[in-house]
Parts: structure tokens; sequence; C-alpha cells
């Protein structure tokens, strides 16, 4: 079976990963993977899981299955989180899901179900899984220009003129916040435009939000999605709990379908579940229970509310540094715009050589399209990715 099949190429961030282990300098630095860092260079456990995840230890009496869509108080937690009371809980259909990924993947299965022809709107550029769990079901994919590499932010205008021709039933992918790869957010004016569009053409958006937190505020960053959630009357989620609450080897995700009251919402709950069972049969819970006493305790959640609070200054907080730095050493403002930027993640405007020789010279290592995680800057390597930004950038 395997004697005339072909490897697939390994995804180019794990391969970064691997090509950044073997690099014996002690001064590299690692701007690829998507994880958080603290100044001191570790991905640390957050104190309110650490407790939290001792309450579990100390009161679980039993490692059976919970069900096929996963923990209730789970789900009625991450909705509220997620939703606040932008539409009424009797609209939405929801499962736990193994990380951001397996929702995203049960979303597009079950519009692949139901509407085969249905074609899939991707921002140009987003987050390349996107578009490998597309092609790999067999959707139409579509791409609508969304960043404005000159200025650093969202090309509105063009955004809108490629949206203008998506037809009813048809999706269109969002980032929440903090867009993957380029840092550039949508303003509510441009939410309300969408919904407005959503409205006109029969066309259905389907939300990506992996960084809930990480932009201005837990609630700043769902505010337009939740403006468009209570304007349409379908809208699919896929939430990830990897980033804000630092569970990224628990693979803590969920899948959300707003429809109709009654019928409507029964069966996209009935689907729902069936599909995971047929996927996975039942989504894991250890980090998705973490998840749900962290929310279901006052102090619990107002301490992590803490701990993310910080971990979203320390990414504003190098951005301004990084760019202060940059703005010193190039004597412009010509990278400005990562300053005002939010999330993890910047495109820098490294061209795809750029990028390979500020890592062979540097030992900086971003993704090829010239991503940097803001989130692995530190005060001791501001100074060196600085001034290999500076000096290999045109």
């Amino acid at each position: 079976m395997f004697e005339i099949a072909q490897p697939p190429d390994l995804d180019k961030i794990i391969q970064l990963m691997g090509i950044f282990k073997a690099d014996p300098r002690e001064g590299k630095v690692d701007l690829g993977v998507g994880v958080y860092k603290t100044p001191e260079g570790l991905t640390p456990v957050m104190k309110a899981v650490k407790q939290a995840e001792e309450r579990i230890w100390a009161a679980q009496d039993s490692k059976s299955y919970v069900g096929l869509a996963g923990d209730p108080a789970f789900l009625d937690a991450m909705r509220g989180l997620i939703l606040g009371d932008s539409v009424l809980p009797s609209r939405v259909a929801s499962v736990a899901t193994p990380g951001g990924t397996g929702a995203v993947r049960q979303v597009l299965e079950l519009v692949k179900m139901l509407t085969p022809d249905a074609q899939v709107w991707v921002s140009e550029p987003s987050w390349p899984n996107h578009a490998v769990i597309i092609d790999h079901l067999g959707l139409t994919r579509k791409s609508y220009r969304y960043y404005d590499a000159a200025t650093g932010g969202v090309d509105r205008t063009r955004m809108m003129s490629d949206l203008a021709d998506v037809s009813p039933g048809d999706l269109i992918l969002l980032h929440g916040c903090c867009h993957n790869p380029t840092g550039a957010d949508l303003t509510m004016e441009d939410w309300n435009d969408i919904a407005a569009l959503c409205l006109k053409t029969g066309a259905i958006p389907f939300i990506d939000i992996a960084y809930q937190g990480f932009g201005d505020g837990l609630e700043e960053d769902a505010a337009g999605m939740r403006d468009l959630a209570a304007q349409v009357p379908e809208m699919f989620l896929a939430a990830s709990c990897s980033k804000n609450f630092g569970l990224y080897r628990e693979r803590v995700g969920m899948a959300l379908v707003i429809t109709g009251e009654g019928k409507p919402q029964e069966v996209a709950v009935g689907l729902l579940a069936s599909m995971n069972r047929k996927n996975y049969s039942f989504p894991p819970d250890h980090g998705a229970r973490v998840v749900s006493v962290i929310l279901g305790d006052p102090v619990l959640c107002t301490a992590w509310r803490a701990e993310l609070s910080e971990m979203r200054r320390t990414i504003i907080k190098n951005r301004k540094i990084l760019a202060d730095a940059l703005r010193d050493l190039t004597g412009s403002d010509r990278f400005g715009f990562l300053a005002g930027h939010r999330g993890m993640f910047s495109r820098c405007g490294a061209t795809a050589d750029e990028v390979m020789a500020i890592r062979t010279v540097y030992g900086v290592y971003m993704v090829g399209d010239g991503r940097i995680n803001v989130a692995g800057l530190t005060p001791g390597n501001i100074p060196i990715v600085a001034k290999a930004l500076a000096e290999g950038i045109a």
C-alpha cells in the first residue's frame, strides 16, 4: 500500500520548529511558533489553570465518558464568554472539539454535508490550515483581498469589492480578532458592513476566534462578532482555548451554530453530536473541564482574567518597544504599523528571501511570509530582532 505513496510535505511551521531546534547558536530567536512566552522566554501554565486542575484531581471520581457533545457546563460557559447576550441561548447549538482546528473541521464538514456546492471565502492571507482543510474536504475555496501591505492595515475597499460576488449559502470566513497572520483587525464599521452584505446576499458568516482576550480585552475582542451575530439569521463559529487559557496541548475547542429557535436548533444539535461520533466519538474532557471550573468560579475567573490581561499588556508592550527600536534604527516610521496591530502576530514586510537571510545571518526565525510571533519577543531579544529587521528588510 505504501510502496508507491509519497509522504506529504511537512507543515511549514512544524518544519521551522525542527530547523530552529537543530540550530546550535545560543542567541537564536524563535518568532515562528505561535505560543505565548513570558519575559523569561517560558510558556507558563496559568495559575488559575493549576488551581482548577488541583480541584478536579481532588474531586473527580470517574474517567467515564461525558457525552458526545462534551460537558454541558463547558459549552454553556464558553457560549457566554464568546457570544455574551447577543443571541438567545435557544438559538445556539454547540459541541466540544479537539482544539480550534477540530472545530473548524467540524463546521466545514457540516457545510459540506448540507450544502456541498457552497463556496468558502477566505481572507488573503489567512491561517494556512484554513485552506488546507477546505481543500481536503473538496469544498470550493475563494479568496478575498484583506491586507494592505503598504499601510499594514485592512484593505477594506478591495475586501468588500471581492465579497460582493458571494452567493446565497456561501461562507465568509472571518477572524474574530487578532487576525492571523497579519495582526490587522476589522473595525465595528467593517463588521456592520459585512452584516449588511450577508443580509443582502444570503451568505453565512463563519467566525474563527482563537485569540479572544489577546487584542484589546475579552469583551472588546468579541464586540464586532457579537454585533454580527445579533443581526444575521445563521452563523458558524469555531473557538479555541489554547491561547487565552494557555491550554495548547490539552486541545480545547468548540464549534457553535447560530440558527433559528425550535426545530432548526434541535437539528443542528443532533447533527453536530452525530459528527463528533463519526470523527472521534467523545471529545477530550480534561482541558474543557478546567475551563468550565475557571469560568464557573468567581474567584478563579477573576484571577484568570487578571493573568490574561497581563499577557495582553505584555504583547502590546512588546509591539511598542519593537516599533520604537525600529524607528530609532531606521530613522523612519515604516515599521510603525507593528504597534497598531493586535494579537500575537504581525507581518513584518520581509520577502521570502529576506526571511531566509535574516535566519542565516541573525538567527531570527520567522515564517516564510514574514509573519512574526510578537508574543515570542522578550526584553533580551528585542534588540536582536530590531537589528535583524532594520538591516535585513529592504
